[in-house]
């Protein structure tokens, strides 16, 4: 499958649309990194919703909300907390999706070059007419969802701590990985639940029990409850 871009210019016409992705990147350069999304992924004239929903008018659309594609259930908890895709979630989902939705079906590992992301931003950005997350500084400002320092990602957790502190986890997580409107977190890489724990913390992540849960703990108690979670059987 290939993206449907070819007659862009001659439908959307969106000079100013294609004016402001340069504000983020390199819009040309993002056409070719895209090229690994449009397997599931079509954008411009006439892109329709395949494994993934179509990207047309993404900036500034509620996550979950294209009529008739059948998304998660974890994207529809996203779309009910209230997500929405601004430059810094897009920014934050194409770098880790499962970080920031942690059931998404989206089985694709992320695009962890910063600057490879910011092109493809600009380049899915002119096919929005009027986004509301127009940056107004230089690519280089766009932060992460959220920033750790290499000491706290480097806390080796303690398993059986992280045993001891999941009783109240498991008050609503499944111990046997069962997705029951609830996502499973069983047997997550360890890095990404500390990303999604410290997301959470600090407010950058929308869900208010798991922003409360997440403030009490330490970056010790993080790091040990990503530990055993990540070795249950």
């Amino acid at each position: 499958m290939t993206a449907l871009v070819s007659l862009a210019p001659l439908f959307w016409g969106a000079a100013q649309a294609e004016e402001n992705a340069q504000l983020i990147g390199d819009a040309d350069r993002g056409a070719k990194i895209f090229q690994k999304c449009s397997g599931c992924h079509q954008v411009g004239p006439g892109a329709e919703n395949r494994a993934g929903p179509h990207l047309n008018s993404l900036f500034g659309r509620r996550a979950g909300s294209i009529e008739g594609f059948d998304y998660s259930d974890s994207m529809d908890r996203a779309h009910n907390d209230g997500l929405t895709w601004t430059l810094r979630n897009l920014d934050a989902y194409i770098e880790n999706p499962r970080a920031l939705v942690s059931g998404t079906r989206m089985s694709f590992r992320g695009i962890k070059d910063p600057q490879d992301r910011q092109d493809v931003l600009a380049y899915l950005r002119s096919f929005t007419a009027s986004p509301q997350d127009i940056p107004e500084s230089a690519p280089t400002a766009i932060r992460r969802e959220v920033e750790l320092a290499p000491d706290t990602l480097a806390i080796v957790g303690d398993v059986a701590y992280g045993e001891y502190l999941a009783s109240e986890c498991l008050t609503c997580h499944k111990r046997d990985g069962a997705d029951e409107g609830i996502p499973s977190i069983v047997k997550w890489h360890e890095e990404d639940f500390v990303v999604a724990m410290h997301a959470y913390k600090r407010k950058l992540r929308p869900h208010p029990v798991m922003q409360m849960m997440a403030g009490r703990l330490s970056d010790e108690e993080i790091a040990a409850l990503a530990a055993y979670f990540a070795t249950i059987e």
